[in-house]
């Protein structure tokens, strides 16, 4: 299990690194990339066999992840609407993406040494 919530970090990651490396934004790659998509479904997946684990904060962790990261692209788009919220929203998109960096790399380091995540 511990193997799995490395790949799904993994595949978070190479997302996130797809909106670096490309002319897509860290956070549009994370939220449209197959591969954080398939992450996100095994997480609802598997979170139920790692109940009562340090492994079921991470699932949780990505997971929450995902979908706040959804919610603040959402605003972002609504706040562009005006045309004074466009640099607002785009470095809103901006910081949104290295927080998501941020929490695949906290993930990642807690995961190695086998602690588990904080809840919101």
């Amino acid at each position: 299990m511990i193997t799995l919530v490395y790949i799904i970090y993994g595949l978070h990651f190479f997302s996130a690194l797809n909106g670096v490396l490309s002319s897509a934004f860290i956070l549009t790659a994370f939220l449209t990339g197959w591969p954080s998509i398939i992450a996100v479904i095994i997480s609802y997946a598997k979170r139920g066999e790692a109940v009562d684990t340090y492994l079921q904060s991470h699932f949780e962790w990505l997971i929450q992840t995902f979908w706040y990261a959804l919610l603040w692209l959402i605003v972002s788009i609504l706040i562009a609407l005006t045309f004074f919220g466009i640099p607002i929203a785009f470095l809103m998109i901006v910081l949104t993406g290295l927080w998501v960096i941020y929490r695949i790399i906290r993930g990642v380091l807690n995961l190695m040494d086998k602690k588990s995540m904080p809840m919101l």
